[in-house]
């Protein structure tokens, strides 16, 4: 490594704040889509703060000195093609930091469906006092598909309201710490009968795409709720509109999409008993503070060569544990 390394931040309408202690040891370059191109010649690293950007694999040819990505998100999909995945680059992503609030906005989404907090809203909009009996959350079942650190967090504060938490990931296993039960995702239709909430956060590779699709829909129990805060292309959404049509989905409520912004002509802005948030689960106060400190710590590390945190399984998609 050179001794005055070249960073490139790729940005579109904000600034990582507190890069001080980056750009006192290093060069940093700050650059859009439209400019990336020039900006990474000679560049060691580059950290994606436009994470769900594209631009990467367009300038690729351009990246003749790169050792490092960081990604200011979670999910590294957006990002992942072929020749990085081949490539020596090291990907880190934002593991972490998105955690807690995920788990709080979930808990709060199904906190939502027993309570009926919409028909409440709407009985008041109408000046309507109408008695009603709610659900208790407490001894329900909630499926996690996705057993990451966030859905780890996820089944942890589920537990702690006394929600049974069992979880969906590759491989089948008994014994885990914080799910118990762990079924693998080939077998998702098998298990699903008897789930009450079906949360979606697991990272969006090959076998995931589609996990969540009219067969496993169609088996879950008569009435289930289904949480997505992962990524939009978990779940065949045409599957989910027929399903809360029918009755069979109780409710849903959706933070991801196929496409994003979501368009106006989306059938699911007016979908009955659908909750619609514009991406915005692990945004919680503070959330850019908290992505830039934690690159200019793993920058601390590598500019120290010691080991960087959170680094990517390129081939599995996710940060492996």
């Amino acid at each position: 490594m050179q001794d005055r390394p070249v960073v490139v931040v790729l940005h579109a309408d904000h600034l990582p704040e507190g890069m001080d202690a980056v750009s006192a040891v290093a060069e940093v370059r700050y650059a859009t889509a439209d400019t990336l191109g020039d900006a990474m010649p000679g560049a060691d690293v580059l950290l994606l703060w436009d994470f769900f950007s594209s631009a990467v694999p367009d300038v690729w040819d351009r990246c003749d000195s790169l050792r490092w990505i960081h990604i200011a998100a979670a999910g590294v999909d957006s990002l992942m093609f072929d020749e990085l995945a081949t490539s020596q680059v090291v990907v880190t992503n934002s593991r972490g930091i998105f955690d807690r609030p995920i788990a709080e906005f979930v808990l709060g989404q199904i906190l939502n469906f027993a309570k009926e907090t919409a028909v409440s809203a709407e009985l008041q909009r109408a000046r309507v006092w109408r008695h009603r009996e709610t659900e208790m959350i407490d001894g329900s079942h909630a499926m996690v598909v996705g057993t990451g650190a966030i859905g780890r967090e996820i089944a942890r504060l589920l537990t702690a309201v006394g929600v049974t938490v069992s979880g969906v990931g590759r491989t089948a296993r008994d014994g885990d710490p914080d799910f118990g039960v762990v079924h693998a995702s080939s077998q998702l239709a098998d298990v699903v009968h008897d789930v009450d909430y079906l949360v979606l956060i697991a990272p969006l590779t090959d076998l995931t795409r589609g996990v969540v699709d009219a067969r496993v829909l169609g088996a879950a129990k008569p009435g289930v709720r289904v949480v997505n805060v992962g990524r939009g292309e978990l779940l065949d959404t045409a599957a989910l509109l027929d399903g809360l049509r029918s009755g069979q989905v109780a409710g849903a409520a959706l933070d991801v999409f196929d496409t994003e912004p979501l368009p106006e002509d989306s059938p699911l802005w007016s979908t009955e008993n659908l909750v619609v948030t514009p991406h915005m689960s692990g945004d919680s106060k503070g959330w850019r503070r908290r992505l830039a400190g934690l690159f200019v710590a793993n920058f601390e590390r590598y500019a120290a060569s010691e080991d960087l945190q959170n680094v990517v399984d390129k081939k599995l998609g996710f940060v492996s544990s």
